[in-house]
Formats: structure tokens, sequence, C-alpha cells
């Protein structure tokens, strides 16, 4: 295609776009005298009209409520794919791209009616040249094309329009973009849709009442994915007994291991991506995932915490420490009466009839109105953290969330106890901590003037030398880091029920090491 046909073609697609939500006035217009909810609403029926690409940027974006207010999240929850499915010779035509040899030379035979018809996939039953029945999915033809050039097109309004100040009170345009471009792209590679449901399998392999279909990796690609067949039903007809409990407990202590120790999570598991057979619930549908970073896992697990314990001020200092920078402007008071608002909503129900997905989102929404850019992931954990609840709740209405999350702590913590416990990890550990003890030691002397290189002079009269007073105070620190340290492994130790020389060695040292201390402070 020339550059001359590539931009007749985003020119004639603009003009498209732009009729289209001219139609549903969805103009930016000042002072607009209609509801949000009727604004919303058009919105969808908007991007319903734009076909299949505009209705998949549409669902990726009721994922996201920091950056659409509420009434646009649930109106764009509703969007469906509506397409029609491909012909039988389309299905086979991309196979044959892909395999590149005749699907007949690695399959029996292919069932004509699909599973499913998505945007981007279609989902097909399909039997092996070995008797195997396994899924098939394969890409539409055009998909990538269609979505690629339709994300041109917003990112060049996002460019235009990232300096309307009306417009970004609203949402954040260009963040909007990126976010659909990564996710869209993500959804588009089907081998990354199949390393996914690796990692995905290994995560469940503690659980035994989950897992996730296996892949066949010789015949998948971009454009074609081929998985077992996993006979069963939807997850809410699962039948009444201990196994339906066993697995819905197991579902969310799954979930919350997903997203506070591995950083890695479904990000859509909503009851169609949950399959129940002979017992066990399989994630289906891996083409859109959630990462969390380390550091943004544990202060998710302290929101939990200090939500369980009502601790506003703690709530609201979490929340101000995962944004990544924070307004100029910011009234504490009102952000922190904000949250105290959104606590008592649950202050008088049981530990059963809290939805923590609902607390995450409404977290992330007080968040949003006052300007704290919270992390894409923490939107993310709200709404799948939502989903996953829900489901839950259907397996088993008794099972209590936050006793669940009890529990996940303290296994959490056992295994940080034994993990400790190991002898070459203390030595690792006690090694590195002495390293940058010596280092803060030398760095404190080489200011002080007491080694070689640019060093602090100060003068001071009538009083102890600077460098003497700061060479004290560092090796007092040194001494008191060092015997911390000991004591603490030695208790580690001791609680793990390791060979009893092991704590006994650790808290000797760790007591001389203490007396030193307290000697030389008793001294000065």
């Amino acid at each position: 295609m020339t550059q001359a046909e590539v931009e007749g073609s985003l020119l004639g697609r603009a003009t498209r776009v732009a009729s289209v939500f001219a139609k549903y006035g969805l103009r930016e217009t000042r002072g607009s005298a209609d509801p949000i909810e009727i604004r919303a609403r058009r919105l969808r029926d908007a991007l319903e009209e734009l076909g299949p690409t505009f209705a998949k940027l549409g669902q990726i974006l009721s994922t996201r409520p920091d950056l659409l207010p509420a009434e646009f999240i649930i109106e764009l929850s509703s969007l469906q794919d509506d397409v029609a499915p491909l012909t039988e010779a389309e299905v086979v035509q991309v196979m044959e791209e892909e395999l590149g040899v005749p699907w007949e030379d690695v399959f029996a035979s292919i069932d004509p009616e699909p599973l499913a018809a998505g945007t981007i996939g279609q989902v097909h039953k399909a039997t092996l040249e070995s008797g195997e029945r396994v899924v098939v999915k394969v890409q539409r033809p055009g998909a990538r094309d269609e979505i690629m050039r339709d994300l041109g097109l917003l990112r060049l309004f996002a460019e235009k329009t990232e300096s309307r100040e009306a417009l970004r009170r609203i949402v954040d345009l260009p963040a909007v973009v990126e976010h659909l471009s990564n996710s869209l792209q993500r959804e588009l590679d089907f081998e990354q849709e199949a390393a996914n449901i690796d990692q995905m399998r290994e995560v469940l392999q503690p659980f035994s009442r989950l897992d996730a279909p296996g892949v066949h990796h010789r015949f998948t690609t971009r454009r074609l994915l081929v998985l077992e067949l996993i006979p069963g039903g939807p997850v809410r007809e699962a039948p009444q007994g201990p196994e339906r409990k066993e697995a819905a407990g197991q579902l969310l202590e799954a979930f919350y291991r997903q997203i506070l120790t591995d950083g890695f999570f479904h990000a859509d598991p909503h009851p169609g991506n949950l399959l129940w057979s002979d017992g066990t619930i399989y994630f289906l549908d891996l083409g859109m995932v959630g990462e969390v970073p380390p550091d943004v896992r544990e202060r998710v697990l302290l929101l939990l915490l200090a939500f369980w314990q009502e601790d506003v001020p703690f709530l609201a200092e979490i929340l101000l420490l995962l944004a990544p920078e924070l307004p100029e402007e910011l009234d504490l008071d009102a952000f922190r009466d904000e949250i105290g608002e959104l606590l008592a909503e649950y202050r008088h129900k049981s530990l059963s009839e809290i939805q923590l997905g609902p607390i995450m989102q409404g977290l992330t929404e007080i968040a949003s109105r006052h300007g704290v850019r919270l992390p894409a992931a923490l939107a993310l954990v709200g709404k799948a953290l939502a989903q996953m609840q829900l489901t839950a709740a259907e397996l088993d209405p008794e099972l209590d969330p936050f006793s669940v999350v009890g529990g996940f702590v303290g296994k959490n913590l056992l295994t940080r106890v034994r993990t400790s416990a190991d002898p070459k990890r203390i030595f690792y550990e006690f090694q590195k901590l002495e390293v940058r003890a010596n280092a803060l030691v030398e760095a404190i002397e080489r200011i002080a003037g007491a080694r070689p290189g640019a060093r602090m002079q100060i003068d001071v009269k009538g009083t102890t030398p600077l460098e003497d007073t700061i060479r004290r105070a560092a090796r007092a620190l040194s001494l008191a880091i060092a015997a911390g340290s000991c004591l603490v492994a030695a208790g580690s130790t001791a609680a793990a029920h390791v060979q009893s020389w092991i704590p006994v060695t650790l808290g000797v040292v760790g007591g001389v090491l203490t007396i030193l201390l307290l000697v030389g402070l008793r001294r000065r």
C-alpha cells in the first residue's frame, strides 16, 4: 500500500469516526446540560456502531476506573463483541498460512460451528491426527491492520487534544491510548497468550482445584493457538458439595497470591472465562493479564489490612505513597474525609458481605477525583478482584474474604521465616549487611577526613572535633546494625527448629556486640 493509500484510508476512517461521534452528540462542549449517564450511554452506542475494534477499546476502557468516571465504566462494561463469525474457508486459510502445510496434515477434523467469535479471534473444537481433542483459536484476517489503524487515529487525536484542559479534567487521553495500545498488541500475539498460560499454570500448581489448559506449542503461532480441550461447563453450574466450597476458597486465595506474591494475574476473570471440570476450575482466555511491580504488591496488602483495621490516616498515606507524583494542590483533609466515608459504608456489614474489588475501585476513584494518579496496575487489580470475588461468592456464599486474606498472610510469613532460616541465606544476608555497614563507615570517615578523598572541613571552637564525633557515631551505628541482625536471625532460626548451634551462635554474637555497643555509649 502506497503512502497516499495509507493517508486516504486514515482520512476515510477519521471522517467516519467523526460523523458517528457527531451523530451521538459526543463533541467537546462547555456547560453541557446532559446528565453524565446520558453522555456515557451515547459513548457506548457510538463505539458499538463503529464496529468491533472500537467495541474492544470500550471493553478495555471499562477496566480503568482511574481514567473514566464511574458512569462511563458501567456503560462500557456492557459492550459486547457483536461480530459475524468467520466462514470455514477463512478459518482454514488462517490455519494453513500459520502452519505452512495443508490443515489435514495436522488435524483429523475441525468442528465447523465456532465455540465463540470475538473481535480478535474465533474458537473451534478440533481433533489432531493423533486423535487428541483440542481447542483452536484463529485470529480474524485483517484484525491487526484494523486495530493498528484505529490506534493510529486515537494517537493523533490524543496529541491534538493534549493541551485542552477541559478535556484533561475528564479523562487523561494520552494515558488511555497508551494503555489500550499495550493491551491490544498483547492480545494480538497468541504466542504471548501461550506464555501467559504457561506462567499461570505454574502459579496455580499449589492449588489442587485450579488449573489452566495445556498449550500445544508445536502448532502455536502469533495468529494460531492450540490448547487441550477441557470437557466441562460454566463454573456457576458446579455441583453443590465440599469440592465447590474448597474450590471457592482456593480461587480467592490464588488470586491474592497472583496479585501480592507473583505480581501476575488474570485481568479479566469473569465467569465466562472460568470453566468447571471434574472438581477443578480452569482459567481460560489469558490474552489480558495484569502485572504488579514488587513495591506496589506490598502496599496493596497494606491497603487491605489498613481497611480491615479502619485506619483512615494510614490508608490515605499508602495511597499517596503509591502515586508516582502528587498534585501541587491537594486538600489532604478532604481526601481523608472521602476515604472515611467509603469505610463508613462497610462499617456495619459482616465480613462475608464486604467485597474487596469495589473497595479497591472506590479508593481508585477517590484518588482520581483529587488528582492523585495511581498506578494502572491498581485499577486492574480492583476490577479483577471484583469479578473474582463475585464468582467465589456464587460458589460459596458463606466465604469470608478477610479470613482468606488472613490465611494467605499467615502462610506468606511462614514461608519468609523458613526462607530466612536457611543457613546459606543467613550467611549471605549477614555478609551483605556487613559490607553495607563498612561502606557507610568509610563514607562518613571520608567526609570527616579520616580517609583519603574529598572531605568536609568545619572548624568548631571550644567543642569536640567533628571528625571524632562522626567517626564514633558511625561505628556505633554499624555495631547496632550488626547486633540487631544477629538477634533477629537467631530468633528466626530458633522458630524454624534448625540445628541448635546456629541460633545459639547467632545469639551469642548478637549479645557480645550489644554489650560492646552499650559499653561504648556509657564511656561517652
